[in-house]
């Protein structure tokens, strides 16, 4: 593709070019968009580059008056005789140069568009070390006289699994952002990237993952195959989508090495924990992939602090409960399993066992009681032993024992909002304290350099509403500013970015735009985004993300592929 000149510069009184911006004249039919790269040639035959942030169009009328008039005062079938003077105008950010001039640029200077190569060099994309693709780009779609230029995107790898840079945060509405699928696009592009960069032998630098499924069946067959079921087309549709992942870099197969972890279930009863069938569950079971877990007393009894991630609790009165039931105090120095646990604290519920212990009141006990009794006896994933010949587990143990390449998903989509949270705190305070090393020699245990948690729904846990002294709010507050330089990285989604802990926002390396409402797009968290990239994240398409990466000179408009993996509908 060569260069076609498309414009000049404009610089006026009240207009004038600046070291940042710019603004060109073009002709009215030709069609260009925002996120669009042009090229202008500057002083010492050097070029700078721009990126189109807006465009308008005006004509010599006054006011909109005059334009009512010439029309035959409000006539909308009248002809005008004299068709009135008017222009289109862009207006652009500048990027880069090629010679690092910064000066203005100068007035009637040709505008043109950039070639494949020259993209790539303008956004910083030619060079990129440790490439880790993120999705494509298309440019220049629909413009006269030039093709579409379809390019993959890269961003450096270290700059979101580690060491440089760490964390991802994902935004946007419920339903058409796909939050998840684009989570798992990257996810899947580093496991391709890790497997084929290191394979079996590499033990320096590796990765794994943790992923919560938080809604109905969708991460639940993430080793299977998409058949695009459900798709008007599915075999052209399954032809186009291994086209692109093969064009990405990407295998076009699913997840490898993949473990699931179903909260233990009886069939047939309330209390079946997931959304996939007995049969489902067996299956997997049988195929050495799957295992049910459970919570024993006498190891996760340290977590009871979880169970009041949502509570607030100022008065310090919960923690107060939890430290005499921890430091072995009363009857709790004898208790074995999660039903004497509850006959014991129920004891301290009464008048007369409470009167000898002055520092926590009775009603201080009955609240306890009254919400610890609610979690346990309401599910049966709290039980008396791990039956490991019945393939169960505890998913501390589970987590503790994680190994390269591997994949771990663990399903609490049809646990309760407290039993979510408790599953989730727990896995995140074992991955944390595994990669501080408090498990070493301990047998089997062999982290890997890296480990990547991805959940969906953060406002749960980490919202700016959630209790100061929530433990689970305090551990991801962690990991988002110490995991870093541990090894473990957060990916997050939610539907709204404005509600998130600012300390969590603040620490992710990559942001992730989908499509928002334009309430949300007001709201201070955007406020570094041009205001015509706002009103292009309220009408995003699915597979349409607005990314934001410090290796990234300007913010990009990128388009990913199908998820790979089996999609239930």
């Amino acid at each position: 593709m060569t260069n076609t000149l498309i414009g000049r510069i404009l610089a006026t009184e009240k207009n004038p070019t600046t070291i940042d911006d710019f603004t060109f004249w073009t002709t009215p039919d030709l069609i260009l968009n925002p996120f669009d790269i042009v090229k202008v040639e500057h002083v010492n035959n050097s070029y700078s580059y721009g990126v189109i942030e807006d465009i308008a169009h005006i004509t010599d009328a006054a006011s909109f008056l005059t334009n009512f008039i010439s029309s035959d005062f409000g006539d909308v079938s009248a002809e005008e005789n004299t068709l009135r003077v008017g222009m289109k105008y862009v207006k652009a950010k500048v990027i880069c140069n090629t010679s690092n001039i910064y000066i203005p640029l100068q007035s009637n200077a040709k505008v043109m568009l950039a070639t494949a190569d020259e993209i790539n060099y303008a956004l910083g994309l030619n060079d990129i070390k440790n490439p880790l693709v993120c999705g494509y780009l298309d440019m220049y779609e629909g413009t006269k006289d030039c093709e579409k230029v379809t390019l993959p995107v890269n961003l450096n790898s270290k700059f979101i699994v580690g060491p440089e840079g760490a964390h991802l945060n994902i935004s946007g509405i419920s339903g058409l952002a796909s939050k998840t699928s684009y989570a798992m696009f990257l996810l899947k592009a580093i496991q391709d990237s890790y497997l084929k960069k290191f394979g079996d032998e590499e033990e320096e630098d590796s990765v794994a993952f943790v992923l919560f499924n938080v809604k109905g069946k969708d991460l639940l067959a993430i080793d299977q195959l998409n058949d695009f079921e459900g798709e008007q087309h599915p075999e052209q549709e399954k032809k186009t989508t291994f086209e692109l992942y093969k064009s990405l870099g990407l295998t076009p197969e699913p997840f490898k090495n993949v473990h699931y972890y179903y909260p233990y279930s009886i069939p047939n009863t309330r209390h079946w924990n997931t959304y996939l069938t007995p049969q489902e569950v067996e299956d997997n079971i049988k195929k050495k992939k799957a295992k049910k877990f459970k919570y024993i007393y006498k190891y996760d009894k340290e977590n009871l602090d979880l169970m009041f991630a949502n509570i607030d609790d100022s008065t310090q009165t919960m923690e107060s409960v939890i430290s005499y039931i921890m430091s072995g105090q009363g009857k709790f120095a004898q208790v074995n399993d999660w039903q004497d646990f509850l006959e014991a604290v129920k004891d301290k519920c009464s008048t007369e066992s409470s009167g000898k212990d002055k520092e926590i009141p009775v009603v201080s006990w009955r609240k306890f009681y009254r919400i610890i009794n609610k979690s346990i006896t309401d599910n049966k994933i709290f039980a008396r032993d791990i039956r490991e010949g019945e393939s169960e587990t505890r998913i501390g143990d589970a987590i503790k024992h994680i190994k390269k390449n591997e994949v771990h998903v663990i399903d609490i989509a049809k646990l309760s909002e407290d039993k979510q949270a408790y599953v989730f705190g727990d896995a995140i305070r074992t991955i944390y304290d595994l990669q501080l090393g408090q498990y070493s020699g301990e047998e089997g245990v062999n982290p890997p350099s890296r480990i990547v948690i991805f959940i969906d729904e953060l406002n749960k846990y980490a919202s700016k509403e959630t209790p100061k002294n929530s433990p689970i709010l305090r551990q991801v507050l962690d990991v988002a500013e110490r995991g870093r330089s541990l090894g473990v990285v957060l990916f997050a989604a939610e539907q709204f970015r404005s509600a998130i802990h600012d300390r969590i926002t603040g620490n992710c390396s990559t942001h992730a735009y989908g499509r928002t409402n334009s309430i949300e797009a007001t709201k201070s968290d955007y406020k570094s985004i041009p205001p015509v990239y706002k009103t292009m994240m309220t009408r995003l398409k699915q597979g349409e993300y607005i990314i934001q990466n410090p290796v990234f000179r300007s913010l990009l408009s990128i388009k990913f592929p199908k998820p790979i993996y089996k999609q239930y509908k």
